[in-house]
C-alpha cells in the first residue's frame, strides 16, 4: 500500500515562510471583505443565499477528507495524491468558510465568535485544570 505516514509530531508553532502576498493581519476585516465580495456577486440572496453559504462548508469539509485520503494513499487506484500541507490548506478553507458563513448570519460575527470561543475554552482548558470536554474532545 502506498501511504504517506501521519505526521510523527505536531507541526511547529513557528510561523512558516509566506508564499505570495503577505497574509492579512486583521482577521475580521478580511472576513468582512470576503463577505462583501461574495455578496456583491451572489447569484442568490436572502434565505437561499444564506443556506447555500452554510452548505459551502460541507463542500470544504469534503475537500479536507479528500486531501487526507490522498495524503495517506487510501485509494489504491490513485495512491498518494496529496500532502499534509494540502490538508492544512483545506482546513484553512474550512475555517475561512465557517467565519464568512457566520458573518453572513450576523454583522456581530466577531463578538459572537469571541463569546463562543471563551465559553468553549472555559469549559475545557479553563475548567478545573481539565484539558478537554467530558470525552476529551467536546468543542461544541
Amino acid at each position: 500500500m502506498n501511504t504517506q505516514p501521519l505526521p510523527s509530531k505536531l507541526p511547529s508553532t513557528e510561523p512558516t515562510a509566506s508564499v505570495g502576498p503577505a497574509a492579512p493581519t486583521d482577521l475580521w476585516a478580511t472576513v468582512d471583505a470576503l463577505w462583501n465580495w461574495l455578496d456583491a456577486d451572489a447569484a442568490h440572496g436572502g434565505r437561499e443565499g444564506l443556506l447555500l453559504r452554510v452548505l459551502k462548508l460541507s463542500e470544504e469539509v469534503g475537500e479536507v477528507a479528500q486531501a487526507v485520503i490522498g495524503a495517506t494513499g487510501q485509494n489504491p487506484r490513485k495512491g498518494v495524491t496529496h500532502t499534509w500541507e494540502d490538508v492544512q490548506g483545506e482546513l484553512c478553507d474550512v475555517a475561512i468558510t465557517a467565519l464568512v458563513a457566520l458573518r453572513t448570519l450576523t454583522p456581530e460575527a466577531e463578538r459572537v465568535f469571541a463569546g463562543h470561543l471563551a465559553r468553549v475554552a472555559g469549559r475545557s482548558v479553563g475548567a478545573s485544570g481539565r484539558t478537554g470536554g467530558e470525552d476529551g474532545a467536546d468543542t461544541d
